[in-house]
């Protein structure tokens, strides 16, 4: 039965992209699984290298990346959902098209929800867990219930499975508790970059064990710092793998301290202090997994953006792509893009079931932060009315506003002067549709075969 679902899975695959109908990235696994049920605990438990899960609401395409390249540079052939795909299906499309399972490594992008089933099915040498905030709130309802899903998860892995937290959430490292196996803890200690209060958009004031209101010595982002529990004593640990400096000289720089004592520097392509907390979990991952760090190294500094923070040259145009879906995550994107004012902006809101339906999460976004900054602003989306709204409010007007993602990105395009940079800010579904159309238009290949 398995043999006959994985033919399934790569007839269907090359249906889909002979006839241009998408990347089949997840309905050749949906079909693979409709006639196997355990296709991906028996293809999973036969890769010869083992696999690693990473998890959370932002950062984890970003993470998942950066460590299948590290795996990459070790010479270790990889099984990965590198489009995003990140439910049972999209992992059982992974494993079905790969030729070479037995002797390759799994780094699979899981999403907060399917983590106790990927677990269960794939039995993983390590977990990473980036971070949590309010995402999807029709489906996961509150950051609470995901913790819960969490701990459970957590708990059911082997003891010889390292978990692998950030030390700078307290919502991820209060998981470590429930861990029969190794931690390992990564976090930022430069207080170059650190506020002292929380933003408004903050997921977590209170103590993960006892409820009471939580202190910040520093404020990386959102709910992410320096933190401690003034009544029952819980507090951040210090991380094994910590970035001492972290500066943005064109791409990011990071000095990080490692486990055994050494410092090293790593230079990579992504932009924002949110994306250094991506590359500090890939690197922990890669020691989990016990990576030659050298070869790693240059695997993490050697593999730039896909989709996301993605730069295509289009028509005498920069256009950056980067992927924002919450209010923490869009909130960083926009305290990035704010030094880089004057602005050419291209914002796309979908609603569809990837994206969660609500969108009334761009009510606890600080848009005002690009008040006086933004050259040129289009509200595009199939929710482009209801983010146009937002932004009147926040004082910004936008010039366009249109559902469609091609017209969109021809207007956005044509308002762009030549030689300056477009920014094109989606929601997942969004990012899938127009990071296509700029792919076409420059010549580049598909999401699926990056």
């Amino acid at each position: 039965m398995e043999r006959v679902a994985v033919a399934a899975a790569r007839t269907v695959a090359l249906l889909l992209r002979g006839l241009g109908l998408g990347g089949g990235t997840a309905f050749p696994g949906l079909v693979a699984l409709s006639i196997c049920p355990k296709l991906v605990e028996r293809r999973g438990r036969r890769l010869g290298l083992g696999c690693a899960l990473v998890t959370g609401t932002n950062g984890k395409s970003t993470t998942a990346r950066l460590l299948s390249g590290a795996v990459a540079a070790c010479g270790l052939p990889v099984v990965a959902n590198r489009a995003g795909s990140n439910l049972m299906r999209g992992v059982a499309t992974a494993l079905a098209l790969s030729p070479h399972v037995p002797r390759s490594m799994g780094v699979f992008e899981v999403d907060e929800a399917t983590l106790p089933e990927a677990i269960a099915a794939l039995s993983p040498r390590a977990v990473v867990f980036t971070n949590l905030f309010r995402d999807q709130l029709d489906r996961y309802g509150e950051v609470d219930r995901v913790v819960a899903i969490w701990q459970q998860a957590v708990s059911s892995l082997t003891p010889d499975a390292t978990i692998v937290l950030n030390a700078d959430d307290p919502l991820v490292a209060s998981l470590a508790p429930y861990a029969r196996g190794p931690v390992l803890l990564y976090g930022l200690e430069d207080a170059g970059p650190a506020r002292s209060s929380l933003e408004h958009a903050a997921d977590a004031r209170l103590c993960p064990r006892c409820g009471h209101d939580l202190e910040y010595e520093r404020v990386y982002y959102a709910h992410l710092g320096w933190w401690r529990c003034p009544t029952c004593g819980l507090a951040r640990r210090h991380p094994q793998v910590a970035a001492t400096r972290v500066a943005q000289d064109g791409g990011l720089v990071l000095k990080m301290s490692l486990p055994d004592g050494r410092c090293e520097e790593v230079v990579t392509p992504l932009q924002g202090l949110y994306s250094a907390y991506n590359v500090l979990a890939a690197t922990a991952a890669t020691l989990a997994l016990g990576l030659p760090w050298h070869e790693a190294r240059r695997g993490l500094a050697s593999h730039g953006p896909f989709g996301r923070q993605e730069e295509i040259a289009v028509r005498g145009r920069r256009v950056r792509v980067v992927l924002a879906k919450n209010p923490a995550g869009l909130n960083q994107v926009l305290r990035t893009l704010a030094d880089a004012a004057p602005l050419y902006l291209a914002i796309f809101l979908n609603d569809r079931l990837a994206d969660g339906r609500d969108v009334s999460w761009i009510w606890d976004v600080d848009f005002e932060l690009l008040q006086g900054r933004v050259a040129y602003l289009l509200a595009g989306g199939d929710r482009a009315y209801d983010l146009a709204l937002r932004l009147k409010y926040a004082s910004l007007q936008p010039q366009d506003v249109e559902r469609r993602p091609k017209p969109a990105l021809e207007r956005a395009l044509a308002a762009t002067p030549q030689g300056r940079i477009l920014h094109v800010v989606p929601t997942y579904t969004a990012l899938l549709e127009v990071r296509e159309i700029l792919a076409r238009w420059a010549g580049r290949p598909h999401f699926w075969e990056g």
